[in-house]
């Protein structure tokens, strides 16, 4: 298969940390992505949260569920450009493997527990995960993945360090982070290849696309709601008009579909106009462009901002979440320190390392491991069987 000069080509891969045989019937890339797919953590993502509590519905978006509609926009997506789709896949279904049960809030929660021990971010507990929490190898801890999709996980949302890294990055690196980069430069000041970028924006419109279906289906707003927004009010409309009085159900995803074609196709669009306006000869040019090659156009963004705010107030911050959040909030709280000071309630498999550790904060990071790797379910079980 050709790619564009500026793609990530598999057989110019940097290879990975520990020395393997080439497959006779896989590219590197390929390779990484069956890797994660048979992952203990990306089989875990079906029973953590996205929005909605894992048991408050069987319809709701899980973490698993968005994962695999992150890596279709991304195939797509990548697919039009010229890009290694493969790599794109990879680093979509990999983006969220550090996620904690329930969500940012589950994340809020860990971060705010283990401030004294270095914090907690998801995507540097991702790189944990693939290369050393996945312990299924004879040769090695983690997945031995390729630089390149390390490389797309660490920087997938932009540079971590020097001037072009975003503000929020400000302070020392994640432990998580800096653990792997310590082991192997990802080169953290630099942008990431475009197939990492692509899983980036892939990110934003899935997510864009299915928080709007799925609010409406949990009753939090309406459709009439959406047709007082930008690109949700137009998609209605069309629908409308091309078919009225439709059957509520088939009106919705017929505008909502529209609204996901709509951002599909403004990246699409902003990306080849900067491809062809800058002319990169390699993956290397892209990283070191100084700025995101794949984004949404400067109109489309300002829309989204406003349907990003309308979720944030009537989703995300909505009563019935917020009651939720203070639940799950409780059990994390709750769970951590119980196991930092009684260590011996964790699992069989644990204890190697529980015995190992050298300190509070490394038994703390263990403890983080554990409880981050827990599934809402399974959160919510301990917590009533540990805490009552």
């Amino acid at each position: 298969m050709s790619f564009a000069p500026y793609a990530c080509q598999p057989d110019a891969s940097r290879g990975r940390l520990f020395v393997e045989r080439m497959s006779s019937f896989r590219s590197p890339f390929q390779r990484d992505r069956d890797r994660i797919i048979h992952s203990s953590a990306f089989r875990r993502l079906k029973q953590k949260t996205q929005v909605f509590v894992e048991h408050e519905g069987d319809y709701y978006r899980t973490r698993l569920t968005h994962s695999i509609e992150v890596a279709q926009v991304a195939r797509t997506i990548s697919g039009v450009l010229g890009l290694n789709t493969d790599l794109a896949e990879c680093i979509a279904l990999a983006h969220d493997l550090g996620h904690t049960p329930f969500g940012h809030t589950g994340e809020d929660a860990l971060a705010a527990l283990m401030a004294p021990y270095g914090g907690f971010d998801h995507n540097a507990q991702a790189l944990r995960i693939v290369t050393r929490l996945e312990r299924h190898y004879a040769d090695f801890d983690g997945l031995n993945l390729t630089w390149e999709s390390l490389e797309g996980i660490a920087k997938h949302n932009g540079p971590v360090i020097g001037p072009n890294a975003d503000a929020k990055h400000a302070g020392p690196l994640p432990y998580a982070l800096a653990e792997v980069n310590a082991a192997w430069d990802l080169e953290l000041h630099t942008h990431a290849s475009a197939e990492a970028q692509v899983a980036a924006i892939a990110d934003d419109v899935a997510y864009s696309h299915h928080d709007l279906h799925d609010g409406l289906r949990s009753g939090l707003f309406s459709e009439a709601d959406l047709m007082e927004l930008p690109v949700t009010g137009p998609a209605f409309e069309e629908v409308d008009r091309l078919y009225p009085g439709l059957e509520k159900m088939r009106r919705r995803h017929e505008a909502l579909r529209r609204v996901f074609g709509r951002m599909v196709e403004d990246v699409i669009a902003v990306a080849r106009g900067r491809l062809d306006s800058a002319q990169p000869k390699s993956v290397d040019e892209i990283r070191s462009m100084g700025t995101t090659m794949i984004r949404f156009s400067k109109p489309l963004y300002q829309e989204l901002k406003a349907i990003r705010s309308f979720l944030f107030t009537r989703m995300y911050r909505a009563p019935s979440v917020v009651v939720m959040r203070n639940e799950v909030t409780e059990v994390v709280n709750g769970l951590f320190p119980l196991f930092l000071s009684r260590p011996e309630l964790l699992p069989q498999e644990w204890r190697h390392d529980i015995e190992a550790a050298q300190g509070e904060t490394e038994l703390a990071r263990i403890v983080a491991d554990y409880v981050s790797g827990m599934t809402d379910r399974f959160a919510l079980q301990e917590g009533q069987r540990l805490l009552g």
